[in-house]
């Protein structure tokens, strides 16, 4: 039987005039149509919608936590698995001649931050102390609640939700959008990472939604990221001294709510009018100084050395309970309040929370990982993808978290950090370590951080709406039509001011948890049209069949 070279035209329709010119039609007012009715159903009837989203996120949380947990460890062993693989780690994202477009630095700084630098100012401290507090070995009696032996178990978890998990959903998208794009000439477009699969059936309807199921997981993953960033923001502007904007419970009242999404999506608006090349490296290459200045400060004046052994001895025992904790799953014995109850709740609040987020953000990470990765080998980009930035995540919850942690277990804070909001539990630990000295230090340190946090969410924002657009405009990278830019930076503004009103961020969490579900099906399949792609080529180069778009013609099959 003869080697048939792969599939490199995937034709897909376009309108060629009028408002939707340069669109796939059915993707983008598709797209839309759901996004907007999620907005007005959330705003109309917030009671009505919280207690539905509600409902549903309890019914997938008891069907489907296995499958979450259970794919994610498959990501993280075919991300690992292709960087080993001879055959595989050592070929480009791109042609035999390509190059990278970005620096090593800029090129990280816009994955880091655009990935997940901002979730970083809130849970950086909020996780490792949420976990201090309460974790499943204090569930089950093996550790106690703010104890000193419960620290190296509140690493463990840290390190489980931010590590080779999280970014390897994004590495297994992005690997797969540009090894096709790239590689074989596809769009860049989710459907195209399918057609080893599916082949051309991918121009019509079947790949139109991918493309929809992709556009809505983005906008609630991006969503959920916005929802917390929006009430640390809010807080931030409280800590420097603009009132009104929270309550007395320390969650954001709806003025000030309105007040940050119209500053940051404003900002993003902007910022993707101007491109990737400009507008979102300049702030990503920002918020990476910001963000090692910030660290430093935690570093050099923080709990240096307990910094230094929640780094090290909480690396070891991550990588020792990893293959352990990738494939558990506890079960409820319906009993209210009982051991398995109650680890059955926790893992829906914590792994099975994360592992949604990640793969709802995929399909917007994932993109912008491919469109500023080309030329780059599938070795080089696991480690810069997964290795890498989780690591960078590890030095964060070590030496962030681990000064609130110290602060707390040696009882100088006294339960100021433990007792404050989890977006104001930076603020509210910086402010202790710094107000005795000179309240002005305070002040300035409140400043940078909402300085940080803004330039974070804006590039998260900002990147969201290309991606939306990209994918809209069948894989497309070129300049989008400004009307188009704005309805995407106004939907989104919508969908988190009215997920926040009409549930605060549990509504979000929902909404993501929900609109992750089919997307992770999605990623699941370009596992496996990644690796068929790759043995087909080993099997293509011996029998001396071209791989790459750079030495052949279109072909009309896989």
């Amino acid at each position: 039987m003869s080697v048939k070279p792969p599939l490199t035209d995937l034709p897909i329709k376009t309108a060629d005039t009028g408002f939707y010119r340069g669109f796939s039609v059915n993707v983008a007012v598709i797209s839309k149509i759901i996004i907007s009715a999620l907005v007005v159903w959330c705003i109309v009837w917030p009671t009505e919608a919280g207690t539905i989203l509600g409902n549903w996120n309890t019914a997938i949380l008891a069907q489907f936590a296995a499958w979450y947990i259970w794919v994610v460890a498959a990501f993280v062993i075919v991300c690992i698995g292709l960087a080993l693989w001879p055959a595989g780690g050592k070929l480009k994202l791109g042609q035999d001649n390509d190059v990278p477009e970005f620096t090593n630095f800029s090129w990280f700084s816009m994955m880091f931050g655009a990935g997940i630098g901002v979730g970083m100012l809130t849970w950086a401290v909020a996780e490792p102390v949420a976990h201090f507090k309460n974790n499943p070995a204090v569930i089950m009696g093996e550790t106690t609640a703010l104890g000193a032996d419960n620290v190296r178990e509140a690493y463990i978890w840290s390190y489980l939700h931010w590590g080779f998990g999280a970014w390897a959903c994004y590495a297994i998208a992005g690997l797969a959008l540009a090894f096709f794009s790239y590689r074989r000439g596809l769009p860049l477009t989710i459907r195209s990472s399918l057609t080893p699969l599916f082949g051309k059936a991918l121009s019509g309807n079947l790949g139109h939604l991918i493309d929809i199921v992709a556009v809505v997981a983005t906008i609630l993953g991006v969503a959920q990221t916005l929802g917390f960033g929006v009430e640390q923001f809010v807080a931030g502007l409280s800590r420097i001294g603009i009132g009104g904007l929270v309550l007395e419970d320390g969650s954001a009242t709806t003025t000030g709510i309105v007040v940050a999404l119209l500053v940051i999506m404003g900002a993003s608006t902007l910022s993707a009018l101007s491109g990737v090349g400009k507008g979102i490296k300049w702030l990503s290459n920002i918020n990476m100084v910001l963000s090692i200045v910030l660290l430093g400060f935690f570093i050099i004046f923080g709990a240096t050395w307990f910094g230094a052994s929640a780094f090290f001895v909480g690396i070891f025992d991550y990588l020792v309970a990893l293959p352990g904790l990738s494939f558990n799953v506890w079960s409820s014995d319906g009993v209210e309040g009982s051991e398995a109850f109650l680890l059955t709740q926790w893992q829906g609040w914590w792994p099975v929370f994360y592992w949604a987020w990640w793969i709802a953000f995929a399909p917007f990470v994932g993109l912008f990982l491919a469109r500023i990765s080309k030329g780059r080998t599938i070795r080089e980009f696991v480690l810069g993808a997964m290795i890498v930035p989780a690591l960078m995540c590890f030095v964060w919850f070590a030496w962030a978290g681990g000064t609130a942690i110290d602060l707390e277990l040696n009882g100088d804070a006294n339960g100021i950090i433990l007792d404050a909001a989890n977006g104001d539990k930076i603020f509210a630990m910086t402010e202790f370590m710094l107000a005795p000295i000179a309240e002005g230090l305070a002040w300035a340190m409140a400043v940078m951080i909402v300085v940080l946090l803004m330039t974070f969410l804006v590039t998260s924002a900002d990147s969201a709406v290309l991606i939306v657009n990209t994918i809209n405009a069948a894989g497309d990278e070129g300049p989008k039509a400004r009307p188009h830019i704005l309805f995407w930076g106004a939907a989104l503004a919508l969908v988190v001011g009215g997920l926040l009103i009409s549930g605060g961020t549990g509504a979000i969490q929902t909404a993501m948890v929900i609109g992750a579900l089919p997307f992770s099906i999605v990623m699941a399949l370009m596992c496996v049209a990644l690796i068929k792609a790759i043995w087909n080529d080993g099997r293509r180069e011996a029998a001396g069949v071209p791989t790459t778009t750079d030495n052949m013609e279109a072909t009309p099959a896989e």
